[in-house]
Order: C-alpha cells, then sequence, then structure tokens
C-alpha cells in the first residue's frame, strides 16, 4: 500500500506544521484575543452590579419616600378629619344656640297669646254673664212679674254658670 508507505514520511512534517498553527493559535487567540474579551465581559459584569445596585438603592429612596408620603398624607387626613369634626361640633352648638333662643322667643309669643286668649275669655264670659243677666232678668219680670236688680241676676247666673 503506498498511501500508508507516504504517511510514514510525511508523519512528521504534518506534526511539525500542526504544532506550529496549534502554538500561533493559542498564541494569537488565546494570549492576546482571549484577555480582552475576558476583560470586556469582567467590565460589563461589573457595570451590571453597578446598575443593579444603583436600582436597588433607588428602589429603597423610592419606598422611604413613598412611606414618609404615606405617613403624612395620612397625618393630613386625620387633621382634616379634626377639624371636620371641630366645625360640625361648631356648628351644632350654634345650631343648638339659635334654636335655644328661637324656642324662647317662641314661648315668649306662646305666654302672650295664651295671655290673650285668657283675656278674651275671661271678656267673653263676663260679656255672656251680664247677657245671661240681662236676660234672666227679663224673663223673671215677663214670667214672674217682678223686678230683679242686676247684681242679684248676676249672681244667680254665675251660680249656674260655674256650679
Amino acid at each position: 500500500m503506498p498511501q500508508i508507505a507516504q504517511l510514514a514520511t510525511t508523519y512528521s512534517s504534518q506534526i511539525f506544521w500542526l504544532l506550529v498553527f496549534f502554538g500561533l493559535v493559542f498564541f494569537v487567540v488565546g494570549r492576546g484575543m482571549v484577555p480582552k474579551v475576558m476583560a470586556t465581559v469582567d467590565a460589563r459584569d461589573k457595570q451590571i452590579a453597578a446598575d443593579l445596585a444603583a436600582a436597588d438603592a433607588a428602589r429603597k429612596a423610592a419606598d422611604a419616600q413613598e412611606e414618609a408620603w404615606r405617613t403624612q398624607a395620612n397625618r393630613q387626613r386625620a387633621e382634616a378629619q379634626a377639624t371636620i369634626a371641630a366645625a360640625k361640633a361648631e356648628a351644632a352648638k350654634a345650631a343648638e344656640t339659635r334654636l335655644a333662643v328661637a324656642g324662647q322667643g317662641i314661648d315668649a309669643r306662646l305666654a302672650e297669646a295664651e295671655a290673650r286668649i285668657a283675656a278674651a275669655r275671661a271678656g267673653a264670659l263676663d260679656e255672656i254673664e251680664a247677657v245671661a243677666a240681662e236676660a234672666a232678668g227679663d224673663i223673671v219680670a215677663r214670667l214672674a212679674g217682678l223686678t230683679v236688680d242686676a247684681a242679684t241676676a248676676r249672681g244667680a247666673v254665675k251660680e249656674a254658670l260655674h256650679g
């Protein structure tokens, strides 16, 4: 077999060139390019870590600001509710005072009206008694033919009306 015989003569030169190319690839790629690529990867890793740390710090700062805002909003809400409650109480007190004044005015007018009604009732009763006494005197004069003085007739009418 001639191919095997030729292989033995070229075998050493093939190994030599194989070692030359591997050495060349090792030094060019392994020593020249790989450190640059690794440095770029490390720089990216560091940048990503720094960005993540900055984002975490920003998130924590935002959470703290949000908590401060919520605390302030809750405090302001409580103050507003207290102000509203105080205003309601003050308005209720003012309304109560106005109602009390109005009630006193109404009570005074009612007492006045009751006094006028009582005076009118007493006046009407006096008139009724006077008319009744006069009518009784006229009836007694017509029926019995007697003359009754006004005071006696008035006393008889009062006794009949009031018992």
